[in-house]
């Protein structure tokens, strides 16, 4: 059930990353036809992303060594923003299951070495939180 919802952010907070001026477009909820609970998760998503999207780039940035945030490519940044906020912020989703999401939609969007960077960014930052995948 997630899943589409987490897919349904990702591509909100990929296209954010072009306009970063605009408000979010929520138009992709229709084309997925989410309910009302994916649409609330998806929500809550972006919302915690928003609010803390200096945090989370700045926490980026240190994690991706080598890589500036300006150089990362939008698709990896788009799910590591994604996935980091559903780590930190929401209780009721193990890590594990975050880095595995993530993990997933980056082998449909991303390239092959991305999988391993995106698995390694957010296995680093599970790690410095202390917790365990």
């Amino acid at each position: 059930m997630r899943s589409k919802a987490r897919e349904c952010a990702f591509k909100i907070i990929y296209a954010s990353l072009f306009q970063p001026d605009e408000p979010l477009q929520r138009g992709v909820y229709k084309t997925f036809d989410l309910s009302q609970e994916e649409r609330d998760y998806a929500d809550r998503l972006l919302e915690h992303v928003v609010a803390h999207r200096a945090e989370l780039e700045e926490e980026l940035g240190q994690l991706a060594i080598g890589f500036s945030k300006d150089r990362l490519f939008p698709v990896d940044k788009s799910l590591l923003l994604m996935a980091m906020a559903e780590i930190r912020f929401i209780e009721d989703v193990p890590p594990v299951v975050s880095v595995d999401e993530a993990v997933g939609l980056a082998k449909k969007y991303s390239t092959e070495k991305s999988v391993g960077f995106v698995n390694g960014i957010l296995a680093s930052y599970i790690g410095g939180k202390g917790e365990q995948v």
